[in-house]
């Protein structure tokens, strides 16, 4: 197997006497397509900022491609190849879609140029994204589902190596969440982008993610293959008080 793409190594974050991650291990390797899941209050958030440099780590390393940027600023990952999305689609709303993703190309994506030549224009990120008839739209004035689309296609125009996924199927229609993710599986199969998901809507995530990871309290409870995991007595037993979980983490 080829060296890891991005490295966590004992990952920890306190917020006073709370430890919200604790000493968390995970390596994602080029064209990994990799879930985490947790019960609510386990830590996922917390600890994706982390990779994404958004939060500096208490304790641990963070390794991407080789280097080690424990500490640094999140335009530093981004430069190294990690791009994000949050749970929140962060879109400038006045702006048309694809200034939107030009805007990407031009700043963020101009510290990784020729890096991936499917990026290398609005017009394909768009089109790959099956918006390009809203390409004058304001991205406000589109539906949450293609906002969610539009922050994807900022996050590629980046040009990023490794796609860190933040509950892309939050407010979504069952409909909008199976097309969303079948496009993140294209990302990975099309654009060659290792992608790290974390989602509450488990069922979608295992059933299109290759190896998951499940954080319970801060800590790293399991990884691996989606089936397994979800048999695991000490994942179900994670999600046990959780509405319908053992039923939710079956593949």
């Amino acid at each position: 197997m080829p060296e890891a793409l991005l490295s966590a190594r004992g990952v920890s974050v306190r917020f006073g006497g709370l430890t919200a991650v604790n000493g968390v291990d995970l390596d994602v390797h080029p064209g990994e397509l990799v879930g985490i899941i947790g019960p609510n209050g386990a830590g996922k958030t917390t600890f994706f900022h982390t990779l994404s440099g958004v939060l500096k780590p208490t304790e641990g390393r963070l390794v991407v491609a080789g280097d080690d940027l424990t500490g640094r600023a999140p335009y530093v990952y981004a430069a190294h190849g990690v791009a994000r999305t949050f749970q929140t689609p962060r879109v400038f709303r006045d702006m048309p879609a694809a200034d939107n993703v030009r805007f990407a190309l031009e700043f963020a994506g101009r510290l990784r140029r020729h890096a991936h030549d499917a990026f290398d224009d609005v017009e394909t990120i768009l089109g790959f994204l099956g918006l390009a008839e809203m390409a004058a739209v304001p991205a406000g004035a589109l539906t949450p589902a293609r906002q969610r689309l539009l922050e994807i296609g900022v996050a590629l125009g980046a040009r990023p190596r490794v796609l860190l996924l933040d509950e892309v199927a939050a407010g979504l229609t069952h409909t909008e969440v199976d097309a969303t993710a079948q496009l993140i599986r294209r990302v990975r199969d099309e654009l060659g982008v290792a992608v790290i998901w974390i989602e509450h809507a488990v069922r979608v995530l295992m059933n299109y993610v290759e190896r998951v990871a499940v954080l319970h309290q801060g800590a790293k409870i399991a990884d691996g293959d989606p089936r397994a995991v979800a048999r695991a007595p000490e994942v179900i037993e994670a999600y046990l008080g959780e509405d319908g979980a053992p039923e939710r983490i079956a593949a």
